[in-house]
């Protein structure tokens, strides 16, 4: 059996963050605080291609918080490949560690299927 899910991404998950990071070659994340348009939030600290200032993924809650400033200081698709990468990163993370397999496939309109394999033949 076959499904189509929708996911609404919380980034709540400091390993999948590492892993994200990792895959787009940013550097490492750090746990500490950033200044975001004269706010100091507290965080996990990524350094997005191009941009100006880091954001910050305030874990408790799931947000990230940011300040491109209409995109003059960074590219929003970075952040969007960011989110995308922390998503498929989660669920990979949360499939296997219930033991199932995970394939990965890039479509040509760069989202990502994931097929997840149950086991008896059963697919997610």
């Amino acid at each position: 059996m076959s499904h189509i899910a929708v996911i609404k991404v919380e980034i709540r998950d400091l390993e999948a963050i590492k892993s994200a990071c990792r895959r787009l070659n940013l550097k490492e994340p750090v746990l500490g605080t950033a200044t975001i348009f004269k706010t100091e939030i507290e965080g996990v600290i990524v350094e997005l291609r191009g941009w100006i200032y880091p954001v910050c993924c305030v874990l408790e809650t799931g947000e990230i918080k940011f300040d491109h400033y209409n995109q003059q200081w960074g590219d929003e698709k970075h952040l969007h490949r960011f989110v995308q990468m922390y998503g498929v990163e989660k669920a990979s993370l949360e499939a296997r560690r219930k033991g199932y397999s995970v394939i990965e496939t890039p479509l040509s309109d760069g989202s990502i299927k994931l097929t997840v394999n149950v086991g008896n033949g059963g697919v997610l």
